[in-house]
C-alpha cells in the first residue's frame, strides 16, 4: 500500500501559514518527505498569497497543487495516486468567510481555522493521514469569536483543541530539535502556581504518556529517560524544599522498579550538559522556562512541538503567526520542514497507529 500523506492545517489565514508551505514546495523540500502532503487552506486565498510572493520574488515558480473541495476529503480514496507524482501538495479547501488580508485578522474566519482542526482530527482518527503537522493559529481571534473547546470553555490552543476531540484525559506537551527532546509536567502556569501542580497523579500520569509514545512514535523499546528536579540542587535532600523527597522520587522510583530506564530527579543546573544528555533519550522537565530554555538555545528555528498522549501523531512549528511577515516574504519556513521530517520519521517507526 502507498505511504498514508502528512496533512498540514495552515491556520490562521493572514498569517504566514500559507507562506511557509509555498516556499517548502517552491524550494522542493515537500518531496523529500517519501509522503504525499495534504494541506488544509482557502484555495483563492493560496492563489492569492502564491502571487504576493511571487511578486515579490521570493517563489522561483507557482507551485502546483490540486484542489479537492472538503465535502469529498474524508471519503476520498485516492489522494495518492492523484497527488502524489503530478503536484506539489493536494489542497484541502476550506473556504474562508470573509477577504483574506495578508497580516490583517479577521475574527470573521475564525470558524475556518477551526474547520481545519476539526478536518485534521476526523483525518487522523479514521486513519486516512499518517500525522497531522499544525502552522500556527491566532488564540486570541478564535477567543473573540467565541470559539470554545468542547468542554465549553475558551479555545486555548491546538493541544488542548486535539485532547479533548480524542478524549484524552491529559496530554504531554514535548518540543525536540537535534540536540535533545524536553517534555513538560506542567505548561502554561504561573511560577507561583507550579508547585502546587507537582503532584504524584501528574508526575506519574507524565512519565507514563512519556514511555508509551517514546516507544510506540518514536520506536525506542526502552527510552532513556532523565528528570529534573522541581527546586535547585533537586532539593539538596530536602534543605531546598521537599517536592523531591516527598513527591516526584516516590513515583520514579516505582517506574524503576517496574524496569523502566528512568533517574529519580536530577539537578536541572548540571542534567543538561552533554555527559548527561549523550546517555537520554528525553528529559521531563518540571516546568516551562526550566526546560525549553535550554532546548532553543540550542536551535529555535530547528524546534519542533508535539503532543504526546494522542492516539495520533502531531508535530507543530514553533512559532506564532507572524503577522508583519506574511504575504511579505520574510517568514522563514525552517520549523516547519523540520516539523515534516519528524512527523515522517514518526509515522515510519510507529506502532500500530497509522
Amino acid at each position: 500500500m502507498p505511504p498514508l500523506p502528512l496533512l498540514i492545517t495552515t491556520g490562521e489565514p493572514a498569517g504566514i501559514g500559507m507562506d511557509i508551505v509555498l516556499q517548502l514546495a517552491d524550494s522542493g523540500q515537500l518531496k523529500t518527505v517519501n509522503r504525499p502532503i495534504w494541506v488544509t487552506a482557502d484555495g483563492l486565498a493560496m492563489e492569492e498569497r502564491a502571487a504576493q510572493l511571487m511578486a515579490k520574488g521570493v517563489l522561483s515558480r507557482k507551485p502546483i497543487w490540486q484542489t479537492v473541495n472538503l465535502n469529498v476529503a474524508p471519503a476520498f480514496d485516492d489522494f495518492n495516486r492523484i497527488g502524489a507524482a503530478d503536484c506539489d501538495f493536494i489542497l484541502l479547501n476550506v473556504p474562508v468567510a470573509a477577504p483574506v488580508v495578508a497580516g490583517m485578522i479577521n475574527i470573521n474566519n475564525a470558524k475556518m481555522v477551526l474547520r481545519q482542526l476539526e478536518l485534521a482530527h476526523t483525518l487522523a482518527a479514521n486513519k486516512q493521514v499518517a500525522a497531522i503537522v499544525t502552522g500556527p493559529l491566532q488564540k486570541s481571534a478564535l477567543i473573540d469569536a467565541g470559539i470554545k473547546l468542547l468542554d465549553g470553555t475558551m479555545f486555548s490552543g491546538h493541544t488542548e483543541f486535539f485532547m479533548q476531540q480524542s478524549g484524552c484525559q491529559k496530554v504531554v506537551m514535548m518540543l525536540a530539535n537535534q540536540a535533545m527532546k524536553v517534555a513538560l509536567v506542567t505548561t502554561h502556569l504561573a511560577l507561583k502556581d507550579v508547585p502546587f501542580a507537582i503532584t504524584k497523579d501528574n508526575v506519574r500520569q507524565t512519565v507514563q504518556i512519556v514511555l508509551d509514545d517514546m516507544q510506540r512514535k518514536f520506536g525506542l523499546l526502552r527510552p532513556r529517560v532523565l528528570v529534573c528536579g522541581l527546586n535547585p540542587h533537586a532539593g539538596e535532600g530536602g534543605h531546598l524544599g521537599v517536592e523531591e523527597i516527598d513527591t516526584i522520587n516516590p513515583v520514579l522510583q516505582q517506574f524503576i522498579e517496574a524496569g523502566a530506564d528512568i533517574s529519580l530527579a536530577m539537578p536541572a543546573d548540571t542534567l543538561f550538559t552533554p555527559r548527561h544528555l549523550s546517555n537520554c533519550d528525553v528529559v521531563i522537565a518540571m516546568y516551562h522556562d526550566q526546560g525549553l530554555p535550554v532546548l532553543k538555545s540550542h536551535g529555535f528555528g530547528d524546534t519542533v512541538n508535539l503532543t504526546l498522549g494522542l492516539p495520533y501523531i502531531r508535530t507543530s512549528v514553533d512559532h506564532g503567526t507572524a503577522l508583519d511577515l506574511a504575504g511579505q516574504g520574510n517568514a522563514s519556513a525552517t520549523s516547519l520542514y523540520q516539523a515534516l521530517k519528524m512527523a515522517d520519521e514518526m509515522a515510519s517507526k510507529s506502532i500500530s497507529l497509522v
